[in-house]
C-alpha cells in the first residue's frame, strides 16, 4: 500500500512526521509532493499510489485517470468541493473528509475578524462591542457550533438557520432556530456563513438577503466563495452604505470590491480558516488514520461520495 501526500500548501513538518509514523505502523509506504507548481508533477506522482491525502488541491478526473490503482482520497479538512466526486464514484474511489478538525481554528478566526472590523481595524477611532449583538449562523455544523460557543461566552445573542434541516440540534444546544434564510438575515446584526458549496447554496447569498439586513449589519463568510452572488452583493452594498462584508476568501471581483466598498470590505490575503498549527496537525493525522481504518477494516464513516 502506497500513500501520496500531495499538498500545494504543505502540512507542518510535525504533521507530516505524524502521518508517516501512522503509515509506518501500518506497514504502508508514504511519499510527499509539496509546493508543486505544475499539474504534471501531480499526475506523475499519483501514477502508482493507492491512497491520496490532499488539502485544497484540485483532484479532478484527469488526476484520477492518472492513478489507476487509486482506492481512496482523503481531504484533510471539511470542505471537499476541490474533488470531483462524480469522477471518483465512477472510478470506484472512496472520498473521505476530516470534519471538525479545523472547526475551532475557523471559529476563532470568525471572532477575531469581527473584533478587528467592529473596532475600526484598530485605527484609533471609536468602534463597538460584540456583547449584546445578535449573531446568526447559516448552518450548524462543527464550525458554527464552535462559533456559537465562543459568541455565547462573549454575551452575544446567537441563533441559526440550517438548510440541512437540523433544527433540533440547534434547539438542544440552547439557541433560537430561524425558519427561513430571510428570517436569519432580517433578525441579526451579524450573519456568519458556514454552509458547504452545494447546488442548493451556490450563489444563494446576494442582493435580496443583504437588502433585508439590519442597519450597520455585517456579513462574514469563512465557508466557500461560491455561496456568494458577487454581483448581487456589490449592488446591495453600493445601495446600502452601512453594510460591511468580511471574508477570508477574496472575491473574484476583488479589485472592484476594494474600489467600490473601501474599508467596508475586509479580507485576508488567502484562505485562513485552517491556518493554525493545531488544525494543520489534527487534520493531517485524522486523514492518515482514516486511510488505515478504511484499508484494514473498511471504515467509511466520513465518506462524502456514494
Amino acid at each position: 500500500m502506497k500513500v501520496l501526500i500531495a499538498t500545494e500548501k504543505p502540512f507542518a513538518p510535525v504533521a507530516v512526521k505524524g502521518i508517516k509514523e501512522t503509515f509506518d505502523m501500518a506497514g504502508y509506504a508514504c511519499e510527499t509532493l509539496e509546493k508543486y507548481t505544475d499539474k504534471a508533477q501531480l499526475l506523475a506522482a499519483v501514477a502508482d499510489c493507492q491512497g491520496l491525502i490532499v488539502r485544497s488541491d484540485i483532484i479532478d478526473a484527469e488526476v484520477m485517470d492518472a492513478a489507476p490503482e487509486l482506492k481512496i482520497i482523503v481531504r484533510a479538512g471539511a470542505g471537499y468541493d476541490n474533488i470531483d466526486l462524480a469522477a471518483a464514484t465512477a472510478g470506484k474511489i472512496v472520498v473521505l473528509n476530516t470534519p471538525a478538525q479545523n472547526a475551532n481554528a475557523v471559529a476563532e478566526l470568525v471572532i477575531g475578524l469581527l473584533i478587528y472590523t467592529m473596532r475600526q481595524r484598530f485605527n484609533g477611532k471609536s468602534g463597538s462591542e460584540l456583547m449584546g449583538k445578535k449573531m446568526g449562523l447559516m448552518a450548524f455544523g462543527a464550525v458554527a457550533q464552535n462559533v456559537a460557543r465562543i459568541a455565547k461566552g462573549m454575551g452575544m445573542d446567537v441563533s441559526s438557520y440550517s438548510p440541512l434541516n437540523r433544527p433540533q440540534k440547534i434547539i438542544d444546544a440552547g439557541f433560537h432556530v430561524h425558519e427561513s434564510l430571510e428570517a436569519l438575515f432580517h433578525y441579526n446584526d451579524i450573519v456568519s456563513l458556514h454552509c458547504p458549496a452545494t447546488p442548493q447554496t451556490i450563489g444563494s447569498i446576494g442582493y435580496d438577503q443583504l437588502m433585508c439586513m439590519k442597519p450597520n449589519a455585517i456579513l462574514i463568510n469563512t465557508a466557500r466563495a461560491e455561496v456568494i452572488d458577487e454581483e448581487g452583493l456589490l449592488k446591495a452594498m453600493e445601495e446600502r452604505q452601512d453594510l460591511r462584508y468580511i471574508t477570508d476568501i477574496k472575491m473574484k471581483r476583488h479589485d472592484e470590491a476594494v474600489e467600490k466598498l473601501g474599508d467596508r470590505y475586509v479580507f485576508t490575503p488567502k484562505k485562513m480558516g485552517a491556518q493554525t498549527a493545531e488544525a494543520n496537525i489534527n487534520a493531517g493525522l485524522a486523514a492518515a488514520q482514516e486511510i488505515v481504518d478504511f484499508i484494514e477494516d473498511g471504515v467509511k464513516k466520513c465518506q462524502v461520495n456514494h
